[in-house]
Parts: structure tokens; sequence; C-alpha cells
């Protein structure tokens, strides 16, 4: 119930953006605001909400679409290029992390990268033509590869390669390299979730009021 206050909270208020304040979602000109980069490419245009955190030195290329509450954090890099990258409300992609896709796979199906509300993914991770379910946690370092999934309620442990194709099933963590099931998620993990999420939204608009100050 928290975290759906916040996010109602986020809906009444722009508190929570940094690249986007005085535009329109579908801005035509290329943006570069406090040392990060909102860029279009070919024609592709980020879609950044008004109420989501792009923190300076982030980049964002093309047909990236970033939803309510989201957050995108230092140094990261969002590029959709040859297919599109999806993030949900509330979902917090933390520093360094590294989200690319694919153009098709090896079937002719394309690849993009879909993540849905309410996910956290950890410092330093790589995402690449992968999906992850709603209220899931991707750990520091991790690396989530081409066609894989990671459903609700389930963790990919920090350092954990998850092979292309894999599916890290709801209520599952795995671990390892190649990553596998190594343990079911407790019902603490379960609570999680969302405290994890709702934390990051409040920890972005700290970070947004910190560079208005500025």
């Amino acid at each position: 119930m928290r975290a759906l206050r916040v996010l109602q909270l986020v809906r009444r208020s722009p508190a929570v953006r940094v690249a986007t304040r005085g535009m329109n979602a579908n801005f035509s000109e290329d943006v570069v605001l406090s040392h990060h980069a909102v860029k279009s490419l070919d024609g592709l245009r980020p879609e950044v909400d008004d109420a989501a955190f792009i923190a300076p030195n982030a980049t964002i290329i093309g047909d990236v679409r970033l939803a309510r509450g989201s957050s995108v954090f230092y140094g990261s890099i969002l590029r959709g290029d040859v297919n599109h990258i999806e993030i949900g409300e509330g979902t917090n992609i933390q520093d360094g992390v590294i989200i690319h896709v694919a153009k098709l796979n090896a079937k002719g199906i394309e690849m993009p990268t879909i993540i849905g509300n309410m996910v956290t993914v950890g410092h330093g991770a790589i995402l690449h033509a992968c999906t992850l379910e709603d209220e899931c946690m991707v750990g520091i370092g991790a690396k989530v590869l081409d066609g894989a999934v990671v459903e609700r309620h389930a963790i990919v442990a920090a350092g954990a390669v998850v092979p292309p194709g894999k599916v890290v099933r709801s209520g599952e963590v795995w671990a390892g390299a190649p990553a596998r099931k190594v343990r079911d998620v407790t019902d603490a993990e379960r609570s999680y979730f969302i405290t994890s999420a709702t934390n990051y939204m409040e920890i972005a608009e700290q970070h947004y009021s910190a560079w208005r100050r500025q």
C-alpha cells in the first residue's frame, strides 16, 4: 500500500524528473541537460514521462520509453537502436547499468528489452534483449542475456549470468555463472520487492530536489 501511495503522489506532482522538465514526452530535439543525454537516433526519440528521474551523466538513446515514477541513475546507458526498451512504473535502474536490445533472434523474432513495474535493477547490471516482469529483482553486477525472462517475484543474485533463453520462474532465486536455481524466495524477500522499488522512488525524489537547488 505504501508503494501505491508514492505512485499516486508522483502522479499528482512532477517532483521526480530532471531531463524532461518543461518538455513534452515526445520531444523533437536532442536534449543535453546537467551533463546527461536524452537523444534521438534516426528519428527514434525517447519517450520520458514527466515524473521519471534521469540522473546527470545517464544516457538515454533512441527508442526508449520510461514510465511514470521510474528512475535511471548515474552513469547508466539505455540504447534503443535496433529495437526498443520499455521501463515500467516505479522501476529503478541503478548506477552504471547497461541496457541494450537485439534486432532479431535466429527464428526472426524481435528482441526488445521489456522491464515491468516496480522492478529493481542493481548497480552495474547488464540487461540485453530480455524481459523482466513486474516486481522482480536483478542484483548488482548480474547479467540477463538474450531472450531470458525473469518472472514476477523472482531474484537474480548479484554477479549471476542468466544465459540466453532461460526462464527464472516466479518465486525462485538464481545465482552463479551460468545461473541456476539455488533456492526459493523467502516470505521476507517477497515483501521486499515493493519496498525496494518504493525506497528508490523516494531516493530519486531526493536527488531531483538536490539538483534543483544547484
